[in-house]
């Protein structure tokens, strides 16, 4: 198709046979600023992608608008666009998050754009600089590579990286792995939805909303790359701006007027951004707005991901319990081998069973509409929550497998069928093979809980120890299962019990010694990180401060008790000593685990002194005004 020349006539004015809804209706008056116009463009990017994302369209695609076939005939239409941000000409009137909320009808708790600051300096040399940001329709979208669901789509047109909410069932993974804060979770809805790139204006030759509604021309948009008019620069990076590399964002940036080296956020979060005078770019850095006083915040341990905590540590412990007997047994460990040859094998193995179907139910509560759990194996082909929930699925079923085949073999059912004497040496093959089948599920499922967090926009998690903590977990409580399993079965049958309970506390012992190893490590690398990991720690010390220390405290006692346990065991007193310790494990445990999730802080970008602000937010719900929905603040409901 050959382009008419004139910008203003690209596209065909709606037929009045057209819905008005189908595509986005053109004016004849249309002001010249909120025109496409891009006679040329390069042929790859910085990142080295090619910016034509299909060299030859023997027939335009429909987007399918509002269910209208409609298609633009933009001669650009299939190469990357992106958008520019000149931070000198931005006012913050946040003229553009209006027009993007009408645009898009948002309620007044969601934002596809927002307005945040950053400033510094000291009177009268004081600046403060504005930034506006929304989803960058990235070259390497981890939202699409996280979601479970598939709802996100990198499209050919325009690079439009396009969500879907009706295929969402509202896990608000996309939410965590975005450094840019762009996909939103509406909890009264129960789903995720995001800046669209107002592809329908696209299609009509028009800018995006908030561009067009641009007061101080700070906005701008076009195929990438290309340096906007009255433009000189075209920069990757800002002050506040998370590392580009994380995703190839499709924005560039001007940004001339100078800044101090030191410039702080009006929101409540404890970042600030120091320049590096190698690179000239600013990094991450701690704002020590709370103070070094430690706290409790016992109450604040409880978060929105409170069914997270229940499900990793259940399915955690689950995964443990079942790989102690089937690996101790295969061993030939002979405490492990003598409770699972005993009656009370299968009813162990239920118990993994019964863990890891909690768990699952508690993320399933943790979904905004649960009821679509089934479309979290949709994207195994990238996402980690769909290969994670596939290996626990499948460990859980061959687990249910082995049982029924170990319960096959039970003397007491051979005894009322004697038919099933018959089958024993197949029984016992089986039960063999599906073990085996259910502890790979097991393995893949753990590995890929660890892939879950290891998410280059929240440093805090993005370290070693999420894994040696999810295995030392399932080492602990694994082997406090076994104990209290076995150790009351083999009382209740006469059998000793020491020699199980020894061993399953130096084990146990050992795993918290490995989840103190990987606390150890974090630490000293978080103290010395550039990034929003430092921030997190500063906040585990201080504001977590007396929780955090209690943790380590009852880690450090608790795994030296437990690794000394052959030292007491055989006393009077040595069951209660170790009932104690058993207890104080499962304390840690919660504790480290709802710490691993409120200590958290994102790679996000700056928000402002009221929205965007969690400070403002809780004031809000303190003092009622988060009631008003017109206030802008999410409910807390997930």
């Amino acid at each position: 198709m050959n382009a008419p020349e004139k910008v203003v006539n690209l596209f065909d004015p709606i037929d009045k046979a057209r819905p008005s809804s189908s595509l986005f209706p053109l004016r004849d008056n249309e002001p010249e600023y909120a025109l496409l116009r891009d006679p040329h463009s390069q042929e790859t990017n910085r990142y080295g992608d090619r910016i034509a994302l299909l060299d030859l369209v023997d027939e335009a695609v429909s987007l399918n608008i509002n269910g209208v076939r409609e298609v633009g005939f933009n001669p650009n239409r299939y190469k990357q666009h992106a958008f520019h941000f000149t931070a000198d000409n931005c006012i913050g009137c946040h003229a553009c998050e209006s027009a993007c909320s009408e645009k898009n009808d948002l309620p007044p708790h969601l934002s596809f754009r927002s307005v945040g600051y950053v400033e510094g300096g000291t009177y009268p040399n004081y600046t403060r600089m504005n930034i506006s940001m929304a989803c960058n329709h990235c070259d390497d979208p981890v939202c699409l590579k996280g979601c479970p669901t598939r709802a996100y789509t990198k499209h050919p047109e325009y690079g439009a990286v396009i969500q879907d909410p009706d295929i969402c069932f509202g896990c608000g993974y996309c939410t965590w792995v975005c450094p840019y804060n762009a996909p939103q979770l509406d909890p009264v809805a129960g789903q995720v939805e995001k800046c669209n790139m107002c592809v329908d204006r696209l299609e009509v030759g028009l800018k995006p909303a908030c561009v067009s509604a641009c007061l101080g021309n700070a906005l701008n948009f076009g195929v990438v790359e290309n340096t906007p008019e009255n433009r000189e620069q075209i920069a990757t990076h800002l002050p506040g701006f998370p590392d580009p590399e994380i995703t190839h964002p499709n924005i560039r940036f001007q940004q001339i007027k100078s800044m101090p080296r030191e410039v702080t956020r009006t929101d409540s979060m404890p970042v600030k951004y120091r320049r590096d005078d190698k690179s000239g770019s600013y990094k991450p850095a701690v704002d020590q707005k709370a103070g070094k006083a430690r706290h409790w915040n016992i109450a604040r341990l409880s978060s929105r991901e409170n069914p997270l905590v229940l499900f990793t540590l259940a399915s955690q412990a689950a995964i443990g319990l079942f790989a102690l007997m089937l690996l101790g047994d295969t061993l030939g460990v002979p405490a492990i081998s003598t409770f699972t040859g005993s009656v009370a094998y299968p009813v162990a193995v239920f118990l993994c069973i019964a863990l890891v179907g909690f768990g699952l139910l508690m993320s399933t509560v943790h979904l905004g509409k649960p009821l679509r759990f089934y479309r979290g194996f949709n994207n195994l082909r990238h996402s980690p929550v769909a290969r994670e929930g596939a290996g626990v699925a499948l460990f859980m079923g061959f687990a249910g497998v082995h049982m029924l085949l170990e319960l096959g073999q039970a003397p007491w059912l051979v005894s009322e069928f004697p038919w099933l004497a018959g089958f024993g040496a197949g029984l016992a093959i089986a039960a063999g093979v599906s073990g085996a089948l259910a502890l790979a599920g097991a393995l893949i499922g753990l590995y890929y809980m660890v892939r879950c967090y290891r998410i280059k926009a929240r440093p805090f998690w993005n370290h070693k120890q999420t894994g040696f903590s999810f295995v030392g977990c399932g080492v602990y409580l694994g082997a406090l299962c076994l104990a209290v399993v076995g150790g009351s079965s083999q009382a209740i049958l006469g059998e000793p019990v020491v020699p199980l309970l020894t061993l399953c506390s130096v084990t146990m012992g050992l795993g918290l010694l490995l989840e103190g190893t990987g606390l150890v490590l974090h630490a000293r690398d978080m103290t010395a990180a550039e990034s929003e990991g430092a921030v997190s720690h500063y906040v585990q010390t201080t504001t977590f401060g007396k929780t955090w220390l209690l943790r380590n405290v009852l880690l450090a006692v608790t795994a030296g008790g437990l690794v000394l346990a052959p030292l007491y065991l055989q006393a009077a007193t040595g069951v209660a000593i170790w009932l104690i310790l058993a207890l104080s494990t499962v304390l840690l445990a919660v504790i480290g685990r709802a710490l691993f999730y409120v200590l958290v802080i994102p790679t996000t970008m700056p928000g402002a002194f009221f929205w965007k602000n969690k400070g403002f937010e809780q004031h809000a719900r303190d003092i009622g005004l988060a009631d008003m929905p017109q206030v802008g603040v999410a409910p807390l409901r997930h």
